[in-house]
């Protein structure tokens, strides 16, 4: 009996330990669900994947499968859709002759299984598993503003990178300089989280933390977020950021601008530099050259020594200290010597040169400079260079030669570098007159102002034959201009202006002849100058015949003008008239000429008589020129333009 009922408890637990078969209806294993990917916002387009028949679609119900539980969501009677009442009521329509349903305005609370069921056979169902996507937006990072010193025991935060929007949940990666980083212990460390929106799209925010080195204080850090579209994979990257990364100085050293040879004049700078970030506090002192002590110098805010203009006395050791205001250590910099190249003390001998008329003059230049100089020698009134070297020769001295002299010393290596001394070489002479006589052309009871120049050695004074307003400029040591204001008066047309240069050795003599202006006055040459603002009236004749050159007391009042413009052209034509009426008579034969300008006309004797008509004519050579005939015949030197017509025979 006992063999029996162990065999019997044996079979027991064999059979309850066993797996339910199978075949059981409800427990069948279900098969992989279609896969339908899109994008939120888009449409998605759900097929029923039950047999084509008209029959098996005829009659479908949709479900949408949540939390596992089965929803109804549409149903399809007679190929006709109708929605059910729920959150998809408003998105669902049939297509493809209700093989297919579409989803509009897809979100990403539509990503679950949808499943479609026929009514034969009652089991044949089909799934589908939708898979909703969305790019999320441009990557945001922001890096720590506030810096991170090197000497910190932990990682301190680099930058922050958020990207918005997405779905699913994109993947972020850092870079550090192009390279990918990782989390490593103590090193680097990566901290991510994720917000879901009322949307149901993700934010994500991933903070890296590091410890940095000196070596990264130009180091660029950005972020990437990987994420998937139906498309593919795709990724975004953010901007490079850098980090302010704190470190203790080690170095300090001096630089000056501009870079090259120095020279009076420029604008220079004297900065320090550290190599430690924040840079340590600067002073810049400059060596005594006395005492060889270090004065400390006077620099701005930045601890910039600025050198403008830059002296030769600027020249010297310079150097610079560093202080550490959280170590509170000074460093000094190496000492730099600063030249700033001059040229100074520029001399002429002799310094006021005198000499007489034939006589020679030896001229030298000396300078001194920090380099080596060139020398020439430069007339001052035309800018001519006259010698080349340091000393000027001056032989057989005459008047002209007084004058500025000017030596040039100059750094040819040193573009810019050079100065100048000028000298006055004065030649023993009575005055010079600028002009001998000039003509004035004036208006009466004007106020006038006469100029008179000279020059001379010893200098001249210059005097008025006239009462007047007088006073006198020089020009340079040798030469004087004296102006005078005057009233023009009627005696002071008639006797003219005279300005006297004198000195030791004589004077000389300058006359101003005073001429009214009116339309009878020749135009100005270039010895006349007019006291006038307008220029002078052309000449004209009066007359018929002569025309006048000499001043007039009153200028004619403008109707008189008028009348004698109109009498000149009446004048003209009349001539030419007469002038055409001879030659046609001449041409004619009967108007013999000779040379001795008398001419014969024979008449009819009917009409002889005892009788001579005269016809003189005062005309000017110029206007005479009308009378001539066209056979070119030239008036004889002691003919004064009468011809005679003798009508006796």
């Amino acid at each position: 009996m006992g063999l029996p009922r162990l065999v019997c408890a044996f079979l027991l637990a064999a059979c309850c330990c066993c797996p339910r078969v199978a075949g059981v209806p409800g427990e069948a294993e279900q098969p992989a669900p279609e896969l339908v990917e899109v994008e939120v916002g888009s449409t998605a387009l759900l097929k029923c994947g039950l047999s084509q028949s008209q029959g098996n679609l005829s009659h479908v119900d949709w479900f949408s499968v949540h939390k596992e539980k089965r929803i109804p969501i549409f149903r399809v009677r007679q190929g006709q859709g109708q929605s059910e009442p729920g959150e998809y009521q408003h998105r669902l329509s049939l297509q493809d002759r209700g093989a297919t349903l579409a989803l509009t305005q897809v979100t990403p609370h539509d990503e679950r299984i949808f499943l479609c069921q026929g009514k034969r056979p009652r089991s044949q169902e089909h799934r589908i598993q939708l898979r909703v996507y969305k790019a999320p937006e441009e990557p945001n990072i922001q890096v720590n503003a506030l810096g991170i010193p090197v000497d910190s025991k932990e990682p301190e935060e680099v930058a922050t990178c958020v990207g918005r929007n997405g779905y699913p949940i994109p993947q972020v990666i850092w870079y550090k300089n192009g390279r990918p980083l990782k989390e490593e212990k103590n090193r680097v460390h990566i901290q991510s989280s994720q917000t879901v929106e009322s949307s149901g799209l993700y934010t994500l925010k991933s903070i890296l933390k590091a410890q940095l080195v000196k070596e990264d204080k130009d180091a660029q850090f950005y972020c990437e977020l990987n994420y998937r579209l139906p498309s593919g994979n795709h990724m975004k990257e953010s901007r490079e950021v850098t980090v302010p990364v704190f470190y203790p100085t080690e170095k300090v050293w001096l630089e000056v601008e501009p870079v090259g040879m120095l020279k009076e004049g420029d604008r220079v700078e004297i900065r320090c530099l550290a190599d430690g970030n924040p840079p340590p506090h600067f002073s810049i002192s400059k060596q005594n050259p006395s005492t060889r002590e270090a004065e400390e110098e006077t620099t701005n805010d930045n601890g910039v020594l600025v050198l403008e203009p830059a002296q030769k006395e600027h020249s010297g050791l310079y150097e610079c200290q560093g202080l550490d205001l959280d170590t509170m250590i000074s460093l000094p910099s190496e000492p730099q010597e600063l030249l700033v190249n001059y040229v100074s003390d520029v001399r002429v001998s002799p310094a006021a040169p005198e000499r007489q008329e034939g006589s020679s003059l030896t001229l030298t230049c000396k300078a001194e400079s920090s380099q080596d100089l060139e020398f020439q020698w430069l007339r001052e009134e035309t800018g001519q260079v006259l010698e080349r070297g340091p000393v000027l020769q001056l032989h057989d001295l005459k008047r002209e030669a007084g004058g500025g002299y000017r030596c040039v010393a100059s750094v040819p290596s040193i573009p810019g570098l050079n100065r100048t001394q000028l000298v006055n070489v004065a030649v023993f002479g009575p005055p010079w007159m600028a002009f001998k006589e000039r003509k004035v052309w004036v208006k009466e009871n004007m106020m006038l102002n006469l100029s008179c120049e000279a020059s001379g050695h010893p200098r001249p004074t210059i005097s008025w034959n006239v009462n007047g307003t007088a006073s006198e400029q020089d020009q340079d040591p040798q030469r004087v201009l004296s102006t005078l204001n005057v009233l023009v008066t009627p005696e002071l047309l008639e006797t003219g202006v005279e300005c006297t240069a004198s000195n030791d050795l004589g004077k000389n003599t300058s006359v101003l002849f005073l001429e009214l202006v009116n339309l009878t006055t020749l135009t100005p040459d270039s010895n006349t100058t007019t006291g006038l603002s307008t220029s002078t009236a052309s000449p004209h004749t009066r007359g018929c015949a002569r025309a006048s050159f000499l001043p007039q007391r009153k200028l004619p009042e403008p109707e008189s003008q008028g009348v004698v413009i109109v009498a000149v052209i009446v004048c003209i034509l009349v001539l030419a008239v007469l002038g055409a009426v001879l030659y046609f008579l001449y041409k004619k034969g009967k108007l013999p000429c000779g040379r001795s300008g008398k001419q014969e006309i024979t008449l009819p004797p009917s009409r002889k008589s005892e009788f001579v008509v005269e016809v003189k004519s005062d005309k000017l050579p110029e206007e005479m020129g009308l009378l001539q005939g066209s056979s070119g015949d030239k008036r004889a030197p002691g003919d004064q333009g009468e011809k005679y017509i003798d009508l006796r025979h």
